[in-house]
C-alpha cells in the first residue's frame, strides 16, 4: 500500500489530499467556501451547494489517475455522540462512491481527529500517537483543550480537558477582523495588521477551572474602536487576548495532567504571532500553515495509520 486519500468538507473548506508513502509527497488540493462580503461564515445549506459543486474539481486536481489503496473522511465534527454537521455528508458520499468503484478501503473518522493528525504529521511527530499528550484545536467552531492517548480503534482517544464555554476563538477573530473591515476569514489579515503595532497590552484571560470565556474579547476590542484606537492596536489587542487564554488553559491542563508534549492545531494556531510566544512557554509543536487550517492531509494519514503502516 502507498497511496492515501484524504477528505474534509468543513464549513470553512473543501479539502482533497493524496499522501504517496513510496516517495513522502503529500499533495493537497483545497478551496475556501465563498462567503459573501461581511458574513461570518455560510448557512449549511449554501455550503454542502459549494461542496457538491468543488470537491469534482479538486478530486481531478489532484491527480487524473487516482486509485487510491485506502480513504479517511471525516465524517462529524468530533468523535462524540450527537456531533453532526450536513456539510461532512459531501466527503463521506465522495469517499463511499470512490470506494465503491476503486476497492479501496474506507475508514471514517472526525474532522477533529484529522486536525490533529495533520499537526502531528506536519511537525514530523506522528510518532506521539503512541503516547499521551495534549493537544489544542482552536478554530472557528472549536477552542478545545484536549488530552490525546493510544486507541486500537480510533488511532487517538481525545477527552476534553477545557473548552471554551462562550465565544470560540476563531469567531473572535472573525468578529474582530470584520470590525476592522477585513474579508472573512480574516485571521491572516488580522495577523498582517497587528504585526504593525508596537503596543504592549497586560492582559487577564478569563479561566473558569480549565475552560475560558471569550465573549469579553469581542466587547473590548469595540470600546477600543469606539474610542478610535488605531486598527493595529486592535488587531494585536485581539491576538494577545488570544495568546493569553490558550497558554493559561495549557498551563491549568498541565498541572491537572502532567507535564506531556502540546500539539496546536486549527486555523487560529497558524497565527505566526501566537505561535512564536507558546514554543517559548511550553514543549509544544505546531502544524504547517497549510497543515493547520482546514485541510484533508490529517485524513490521508488516518487512512495510512488504519491500514497498518505505523510507521512515520
Amino acid at each position: 500500500m502507498s497511496l492515501f486519500l484524504g477528505i474534509d468538507t468543513s464549513n470553512y473548506t473543501t479539502s482533497t489530499a493524496l499522501y504517496d508513502t513510496t516517495t513522502g509527497e503529500m499533495k493537497q488540493q483545497k478551496r475556501l467556501l465563498p462567503v459573501a462580503k461581511g458574513s461570518l461564515g455560510l448557512r449549511q445549506s449554501d455550503a454542502v451547494f459549494h461542496h457538491t459543486r468543488q470537491l469534482p474539481e479538486l478530486i481531478e486536481a489532484l491527480t487524473s489517475e487516482i486509485k487510491p489503496d485506502a480513504i479517511g473522511v471525516s465524517v462529524k465534527p468530533r468523535l462524540a455522540e450527537g456531533s453532526y454537521m450536513p456539510c461532512f455528508l459531501c466527503g463521506e458520499g465522495l469517499a463511499r462512491s470512490l470506494s465503491a468503484v476503486t476497492g479501496a478501503s474506507l475508514f471514517r473518522t472526525s474532522h477533529q481527529t484529522g486536525h490533529i493528525l495533520a499537526a502531528l504529521y506536519s511537525a514530523g511527530r506522528l510518532d506521539l500517537t503512541g503516547q499521551k499528550f495534549l493537544a489544542f484545536h482552536v478554530s472557528g467552531g472549536t477552542t478545545d483543550c484536549l488530552v490525546c492517548s493510544p486507541d486500537s480503534e480510533n488511532i487517538i482517544d481525545i477527552s476534553q480537558a477545557g473548552t471554551s464555554l462562550d465565544l470560540k476563538a476563531g469567531q473572535a477573530v472573525d468578529r474582530v477582523g470584520l470590525m476592522l473591515d477585513l474579508e472573512f476569514p480574516c485571521g491572516a489579515a488580522l495577523e498582517k495588521l497587528a504585526e504593525k503595532s508596537i503596543r504592549k497590552f497586560k492582559i487577564k484571560p478569563v479561566i473558569r477551572g480549565n475552560d475560558c470565556c471569550l465573549s469579553g474579547l469581542e466587547n473590548k476590542c469595540r470600546k477600543m474602536k469606539d474610542d478610535g484606537e488605531p486598527y493595529e492596536d486592535i488587531a494585536a489587542f485581539c491576538l494577545a487576548y488570544v495568546y493569553e487564554t490558550v497558554r493559561a488553559m495549557t498551563s491549568a491542563a498541565i498541572e491537572k495532567y502532567g507535564t506531556m508534549p502540546v500539539v496546536f492545531a486549527g486555523g487560529v494556531m497558524s497565527d505566526r504571532i501566537i505561535r512564536l510566544r507558546l514554543e517559548k512557554d511550553f514543549d509544544a509543536y505546531f502544524a504547517k500553515p497549510e497543515f493547520s487550517c482546514d485541510n484533508a492531509a490529517g485524513l490521508a494519514v488516518y487512512a495510512k495509520l488504519k491500514s497498518g503502516e505505523r510507521k512515520n
